[in-house]
């Protein structure tokens, strides 16, 4: 009797085992595949800074020598309309070009030095005009050979099954020496009279 619950164990364990190491695609029936995962980002965020006063909000995003420029009032985010944009980098004069609304771009002369660059902002919009400052802080881009989430997240969930398989099984052959101990005592004892 010992012997068929252990083997039922061990098939129910196996079968844990197994279905824990199958991809969730395996399992799931038409319908219900909610496809492929999104890409994780490569790479690093693109540079950023921003520069606000009590008027108006200035996001700077640098990608090489190119800066996107987004301009908002401070009280709402809207977009500053009719505004003009004078944008001053480490002490150099940067040209702005309006793309759109609250949008702008400009070119720098040549690429930032690492560190930190303070940020100057002249903003004039209909009657109202503030000075923005902030700063840009540039450092080299960190190399990471970090495993991708998913494949951690799997890697992680198939050790701890297999950790509990392990556990089971332990703990299902210390039941059965205890019980084959305890049987053997009993035998002993009973058959003296």
């Amino acid at each position: 009797m010992i012997t068929v619950k252990l083997s039922s164990t061990f098939s129910t364990l196996g079968l844990a085992l197994l279905l824990g190491l199958l991809p969730a695609t395996a399992l799931a029936g038409p319908g219900h595949d909610h496809g492929e995962a999104p890409a994780a980002a490569a790479g690093t965020a693109l540079p950023r800074f921003a520069a606000t006063s009590d008027l108006f909000e200035l996001v700077g995003v640098l990608d090489g020598q190119k800066i996107a420029l987004y301009l908002d009032h401070a009280g709402d985010n809207s977009p500053v309309k009719d505004a003009r944009l004078e944008l001053d980098i480490a002490g150099t004069n940067v040209p702005v070009t309006r793309v759109a609304e609250g949008e702008f771009q400009a070119t720098l002369a040549a690429p930032l030095a690492e560190g930190v660059s303070p940020v100057t902002a002249t903003v004039a919009a209909g009657t109202d005009s503030d000075l923005l400052a902030g700063e840009i802080d540039l450092h080299p881009a960190a190399h990471t050979d970090a495993a991708p989430s998913g494949l951690a997240r799997r890697t992680t969930l198939m050790a701890g099954a297999a950790a509990a398989v392990l556990l089971a099984l332990a703990a299902a052959w210390r039941l059965r020496r205890g019980r084959v101990a305890r049987m053997g005592n009993t035998q002993r004892v009973g058959g003296a009279a």
